[in-house]
């Protein structure tokens, strides 16, 4: 069987929100309207309006055709993605040059757009960063190369809310081609996937260390270790082989079409063990009780903390209708995987890169490993700066450390959720640095000049290089640290 490629890249919501607010903009001036008169036709305050120009709003359908009217000019002519001059092209350029991540990246304050800033000062200052983004990209090494993919294929999975209907529908036939009606997936009917599809299983104690499993296709024979690491599901090593042979994977031609095969192969294996009809089932009837729960989830599938909150984002926007976002931290504080489609801000490098970023400290994923209640879940709201998110984060070891897993969505969507009334709530500004990136004056006054640790470097290939001065260093937990220990007078 062969799948589609994932789609390309969405186009930023935001950039046609740019376009249609100058556009906007230009019309209301021409046509003599102020910012009060035309708030008063639409029925919005001024300080909409003007937010709405300044492309940092999302119009809805409705308010598109009111403007329309109000403005006299068709649909098709004010949702047009051409800038209506050349001076709102440079504005939007610049605008969309400011928000993206290489800018975030540099200590610069945002540029205000006024009408004092000539049109020759906008193509200098976008010339100087479509330089810097060469350097980057001149710059970058395989490991570089590898974050920028994977965050080109995040995307991806943004554009179609982590859904893949013919993965959906191959898991389906699988399992109707054996009889599964439905409830946890067995070991006894994984095994019976893999006769079905003309393997037998060999379990052996001398399985290459770099493998998780190996195929004989010669031979109709898949390998498995005899023993499972601990926190690990022998079924889900068996799954992911054998969705590997379902979906005709081959040697990858580049890092790109890799990351592709792992993505879909470990999708396929999850809707094995949590079928779509089930599931949906039952989170449509939690989410009439405003009952759901990852935990509940886990439970009704016989699936680990870290499955059940995949799936969940796999299913949670297409037929719940909320959108999410999900993180996987190492106990570093830095993220080992993220996936969003509810606009909320994760830590990003240069290259847009959000693998090996640091959390912030504010966050429930961070937040949840100073809870001696590792048996319950921690529910948290953060206020952060696209809005205020609930979040629910789970600790689970592993042979690499401890990790927190976490299932967040925009408080609009919180009322769905058991653990919406937790009292836990935390205020985040990252990525402005005063939010928990410089330690507190009162510690780095005592110790920045006193105090040289040694950085334990994440070797992950997907890692970005985290900033400051001892590289992947958490100063704040290292000055409270010696705070603690040091020799009282």
């Amino acid at each position: 069987m062969t799948t589609t490629p994932l789609d390309p890249p969405e186009a930023e919501g935001m950039l046609d929100s740019l376009t249609i607010g100058r556009r906007i903009r230009q019309l209301r001036t021409e046509r003599g309207f102020t910012l009060d008169s035309l708030g008063a036709a639409l029925g919005r305050a001024p300080s909409q309006i003007s937010v709405i120009e300044n492309g940092k709003r999302e119009l809805k359908l409705g308010e598109v055709q009111r403007l329309a009217r109000i403005l006299g000019v068709s649909l098709d002519e004010l949702m047009s993605q051409e800038p209506p001059s050349k001076r709102a092209a440079l504005e939007i350029a610049l605008e969309r040059a400011q928000r993206g991540p290489l800018y975030a990246s540099l200590p610069l304050p945002v540029l205000p757009l006024r009408k004092s800033l000539s049109d020759e000062a906008i193509e200098t200052i976008l010339a100087l960063h479509d330089e810097l983004q060469r350097l980057h990209r001149e710059r970058a090494a395989t490991p570089e190369e590898a974050r920028r993919v994977n965050t080109e294929l995040r995307r991806s999975m943004r554009h179609r809310n982590n859904y893949f209907p013919e993965l959906e529908a191959a898991a389906k036939t699988l399992l109707d081609a054996v009889g599964h009606a439905g409830g946890p997936l067995s070991q006894r009917v994984a095994s019976d996937l893999a006769s079905h599809l003309g393997f037998a299983l060999h379990y052996v104690g001398d399985l290459p260390t770099s493998t998780r499993s190996v195929t004989d296709l010669k031979n109709g024979r898949i390998y498995l270790p005899v023993g499972q690491a601990s926190g690990s599901d022998a079924r889900t090593t068996l799954l992911q082989a054998l969705a590997s042979h379902v979906l005709g994977v081959t040697e990858p031609r580049d890092y790109a079409d890799f990351l592709r095969q792992r993505v879909e192969t470990n999708y396929l294996a999850a809707a094995l063990l949590v079928p779509e009809h089930s599931a949906v089932a039952f989170l449509t009837a939690a989410k009439e009780k405003r009952e759901l729960s990852v935990e509940d989830l886990r439970d009704a599938f016989a699936v680990s903390y870290e499955t059940a909150a995949h799936r969940f984002t796999n299913l949670a926007t297409e037929h719940l209708g909320i959108p999410v976002h999900f993180l996987k931290v190492h106990e570093s504080g830095t993220i080992s995987k993220a996936y969003e489609n509810d606009r909320v801000l994760f830590p990003t490098d240069a290259l847009g890169a959000v693998e090996g970023q640091l959390v912030c400290r504010n966050w429930s994923a961070r937040r949840v490993f100073d809870i001696a209640d590792r048996f319950s879940p921690y529910h948290q709201y953060t206020d952060k700066p696209t809005g205020t998110y609930w979040c629910t984060s789970r600790i689970q070891s592993t042979a690499r450390g401890e990790f927190s897993v976490s299932v967040g969505t925009p408080f609009a969507h919180v009322k769905w959720f058991r653990g919406r009334d937790t009292t836990n709530r935390s205020t985040s500004t990252c990525p402005d640095e005063g939010c928990c990136r410089r330690p507190p004056a009162g510690l780095a006054s005592r110790w920045e000049q006193h105090s040289f640790p040694s950085a334990r470097l994440n070797s992950s290939l997907l890692a970005a290089m985290p900033a400051g001065v001892f590289p992947g260093v958490d100063s704040t937990e290292v000055y409270e640290f010696l705070d603690a220990h040091a020799p009282r007078e």
